[in-house]
């Protein structure tokens, strides 16, 4: 094992990722945005850079490695043209251990981005029939923060249903993936155990925290003026059909595979916060 090349390594996802690889020993090439200066890594990381939408930089970024993970830039409307680019890149060079970091249910027509990852997966299969896709839930994480906060608001409905996924167990899966054998063609959900609407969480971090935690709902059209307001327009057209999905049926996964590749319970929202 040489080094693993870590597509979108400054991002939430990517520094995790990065973490779990250089826990198991293993070197990462971090390709980050030109200019990036959000890296915290140590001596078993070097940092290349990389323009995901001009492909600069990624024929030297990719050469030489021995595994690939590809994460997109969130909601990106290049997704396609992206992983396409960067299963190209690997197929040139001989790098056939692949993972793609896709979404839960990323078939469901009610929410674009997820579609432009159905058709992401397709291009890369058809390219690299070893890749490994990952289809993570909604992260536990990303409620987190308001939680300790004290209030966590959204702009869609507090009774609907996630199995919202630990982070962290989501990179142990992704460092399994690429420095093992056996997942070779693999495509895995990962899920968590726990079945919570947003009203649920804030009951469970009030008991955790030791103080009252308020779950409120936010419109739509407070979240397009307010937090919204600085997306592009076809990323607030992308999360805006996605919260009016959540309001249908939230988003909820098996947690059977992430169980299985675990060797343990996922971690819960309990877990989380304590």
């Amino acid at each position: 094992m040489t080094e693993v090349l870590v597509i979108g390594a400054a991002g939430k996802t990517g520094r995790a990722v990065t973490r779990a690889l250089v826990e198991r020993g293993v070197g990462v090439r971090a390709a980050v945005r030109p200019g990036s200066r959000s890296l915290i890594y140590g001596d078993r990381v070097r940092a290349v850079s990389v323009e995901l939408v001009t492909g600069s930089g990624l024929e030297a970024a990719v050469a030489g490695v021995s595994a690939i993970y590809h994460l997109a830039p969130n909601v990106h409307p290049d997704e396609v043209l992206i992983a396409t680019r960067v299963a190209e890149s690997a197929l040139r060079q001989g790098v056939s251990r692949f993972a793609y970091h896709s979404v839960l249910h990323p078939d469901d027509a009610s929410m674009p981005h997820h579609l432009r990852k159905a058709q992401a997966e397709r291009s890369i299969r058809a390219r690299l029939e070893s890749a490994t896709i990952l289809r993570p839930a909604a992260y536990l994480q990303n409620l987190e923060h308001a939680a300790r906060q004290g209030r966590i608001e959204v702009p869609h409905s507090l009774d609907a249903p996630f199995t919202n996924v630990d982070l962290d167990d989501v990179a142990v899966v992704a460092a399994r993936v690429l420095t093992e054998d056996g997942h070779e063609g693999a495509t895995y959900d990962l899920a968590g155990a726990e079945r919570m609407s947003v009203r649920d969480m804030a009951e469970v971090a009030t008991d955790v925290l030791g103080r009252h935690v308020e779950a409120a709902s936010m419109s739509l059209d407070d979240w397009m003026t307010g937090p919204g307001a600085d997306q592009s327009e076809q990323a607030r057209h992308d999360l805006v059909a996605m919260f009016r999905s959540y309001d249908h049926g939230g988003l909820v996964g098996d947690p059977s595979a992430l169980r299985q590749m675990l060797g343990r319970e996922p971690r819960t929202w309990r877990d989380v916060l304590a």
